[in-house]
């Protein structure tokens, strides 16, 4: 009898403790990783610019992209637009000049983008307008394409 006394004395003197946690919950921290990357990916997926054109293949070198250029785009109906604004029928001559030129008077480079439908003499006669207003730096883009013409 003293025996069992004993034992169930000495277990109740015992105090259990508990052992401090050591892990980190990474389930929040999951949650946001992937909300961050969802929204990564669709920002980074969208287009530049919203003017959709068929764009001509070229075996062409990419051309870098800088803060200060300007896309103008010329759709299969022959309208231009200047980033995602249609420029009226004739009044292409005021739109470019009212391009903001910076403040140390450098003209931005012009990444023009045409249809591949459309006719050469168009996008000539928008080139033109371009040189007619200053700007020298004009940037032609087109698809890559795998083979030689």
């Amino acid at each position: 009898m003293g025996m069992g006394t004993a034992s169930s004395g000495s277990r109740r003197g015992k105090r259990t403790r508990r052992a401090a946690m050591a892990e980190i919950n990474v389930t929040p921290l999951v949650d946001v990783m992937l909300v961050l990357l969802i929204i990564f990916m669709v920002t980074v997926t969208l287009p530049a610019v919203g003017v959709p054109i068929e764009l001509p293949e070229s075996r062409a070198n990419p051309v870098e992209e800088t803060p200060t250029q300007v896309t103008i785009s010329i759709n299969s109906d022959g309208v231009v637009f200047i980033e995602d604004n249609a420029v009226p029928v004739g009044a292409l001559p005021e739109a470019l000049a009212a391009i903001d030129r910076g403040g140390d008077g450098e003209l931005p480079t012009i990444i023009l983008r045409g249809d591949r439908g459309l006719d050469y003499g168009r996008v000539m006669a928008v080139m033109g307008e371009l040189g007619r207003a200053g700007f020298t730096s004009i940037s032609l883009v087109t698809d890559g394409s795998s083979s030689a013409p």
